[in-house]
């Protein structure tokens, strides 16, 4: 027995140190914000003046939440986590765009074994600079430090976001209509999906190391893995402004067919019979032209190095293409004009036919 009393410091949680990065991070918060956002770090919730609303007509509400899943994994053993948040913002802020909403602020959530500061702080930092790049604020989070649960050295983190659209302006599978047009968008690299079957065939079973230098990818299996997923949010809502736009489709797990075959009208059902095609019950299908791109380096060495069948690549990885918009038939050209204006290479990759 012990006649010492017990504290929370020797459960394993510090107080001291989540205090330390919540000092470290603020400059990072106080960066990520807009005119709306009330008050400052510290309280108990985020606060956002919602009379901006009053320019709506009918002002709906849009919110998502997400991970970034085991990359999480990828920057721990790499011991760099400031692009990790980065991760974090794409994976909210462009579901909310989907249906044309405005991301309007987030809220993040980090779970972890042991509070390190700087390490916390680095992640607070790259979520930041996401939703600089997405037009957002973050207006508040959590850092929570489960000792027993976590590893010293493990962590997660979650978000949530929430955007606004007009609804008169909602995109979905209700504008969606034959002779579409399907302009893809291209992804950054594996974006933050798929990295649970990445890490088995590259990490486990072939036994790379994240600092080899690979060829074919022109730097380390780790700067590859660790590469940002591109933001999309601001391109597609300058997009849906100047084109018509009917639709948008995120491209995460499930990869480009089952994700397009969610903005199919009444939903569609998705197949990898030579030209990609997700059809819907309404008798339209959204036909993707495979040759219209060749995929990142990237894609073919999980294939090939982890003898992974194509399907089964096209079924859990973007392939090279992390958003599409649907847009009207004599909108494709002008929509790639101003997403490669913006820096995102895009290309027409295939169109909405009826089921014949």
């Amino acid at each position: 027995m012990t006649d010492r009393s017990a504290s929370y410091a020797g459960a394993g949680v510090d107080i001291a140190a989540g205090d330390r990065a919540v000092e470290l991070m603020k400059a990072w918060v106080a960066k990520a914000s807009r005119p709306e956002v009330v008050g400052g770090l510290g309280g108990f919730a985020g606060l956002f003046d919602a009379s901006a609303l009053r320019a709506y007509d009918r002002p709906l509400l849009a919110t998502a939440t997400d991970g970034v899943g085991t990359k999480v994994a990828i920057a721990s053993a790499l011991d760099r986590h400031d692009t990790i948040g980065h991760d974090l913002v794409a994976m909210v802020v462009d579901d909310l765009v989907v249906c044309g909403a405005e991301p309007l602020f987030m809220t993040d959530y980090i779970a972890c074994g042991r509070v390190v500061p700087e390490r916390i702080a680095a992640i607070v930092k790259g979520i930041a600079e996401g939703c600089l790049l997405a037009g957002c604020a973050l207006i508040g989070g959590e850092t929570a430090e489960h000792p027993g649960l976590l590893g010293p050295h493990d962590y997660d983190v979650a978000g949530a976001g929430t955007g606004v659209v007009e609804a008169a302006r909602v995109l979905g599978p209700d504008r969606v209509r034959s002779g579409d047009v399907l302009v893809a968008m291209a992804s950054s690299g594996l974006h933050s999906n798929g990295y649970s079957l990445v890490r088995h065939v590259l990490l486990e079973r072939a036994g790379w190391s994240l600092n080899r230098e690979v060829p074919e990818l022109g730097r380390t299996l780790g700067e590859e893995l660790l590469e940002p997923t591109r933001i999309y949010a601001l391109d597609c809502l300058a997009l849906a402004a100047e084109v018509e736009v009917h639709a948008f489709a995120h491209v995460t797990g499930g990869g480009l067919e089952a994700n397009l075959a969610r903005v199919m009208p009444t939903g569609g059902r998705a197949t990898s019979a030579g030209a990609a095609a997700s059809t819907a019950p309404a008798g339209l299908t959204a036909r993707v032209d495979k040759t219209s791109w060749s995929p990142a380096p990237i894609f073919d060495l999980v294939g090939s190095v982890g003898r992974v069948e194509q399907a089964e690549l096209e079924r859990t990885l973007n392939m090279g293409v992390g958003m599409v918009a649907v847009v009207a038939a004599d909108q494709a050209d002008a929509a790639v004009r101003l997403l490669t204006g913006r820096g995102v290479p895009a290309w027409p990759c295939g169109t909405v036919e009826p089921v014949t």
